[in-house]
């Protein structure tokens, strides 16, 4: 199915906020619902980390690539390029044997994965935000590639 290539931009937030709903429900379950100051500090500081220079930065990257794209629709998948669906199935296969074998304690568990979550969520948002500048004709990056 081929779609607009500034809806591509619609769909990557949609698909990164569920990513990041789900890494942060993840992570709250295993907190089991006790924070302290040490652990919401971590959280913050993964958020940070993940955010600012790698998700932040990926939007910009994504955003430039998706509209330098020739053809005015592209296939829907093209939200991602090869690079980052591999990179996606290898965080996602980390992810899943960690938890499976407990290769981490859960206290470190929800830390991480609050704040990846919620880096995650931010990115997502930060993609819808490129697509409501895009459709508006408003379009200035979020970050620069």
């Amino acid at each position: 199915m081929k779609v607009r290539k500034d809806w591509l931009l619609f769909i990557a937030g949609i698909v990164w906020l569920i990513a990041g709903g789900n890494i942060m429900h993840i992570g709250l379950q295993a907190a089991h619902g006790v924070w302290h100051f040490v652990s919401l500090a971590t959280a913050a500081v993964v958020f940070c980390l993940f955010f600012f220079l790698i998700f932040g930065r990926l939007v910009g990257k994504h955003t430039h690539r998706i509209l330098g794209y020739h053809d005015e629709k592209v296939w829907v998948f093209k939200f991602f390029d090869i690079k980052s669906y591999i990179i996606m199935a290898i965080m996602m296969t980390l992810g899943i044997t960690i938890r499976k074998f407990h290769l981490m304690p859960e206290r470190y568990i929800a830390m991480f994965y609050a704040g990846l979550g919620a880096a995650l969520l931010a990115a997502g948002a930060a993609f819808l935000y490129q697509f409501l500048k895009v459709d508006r004709g408003q379009f200035k990056p979020f970050v620069k590639a």
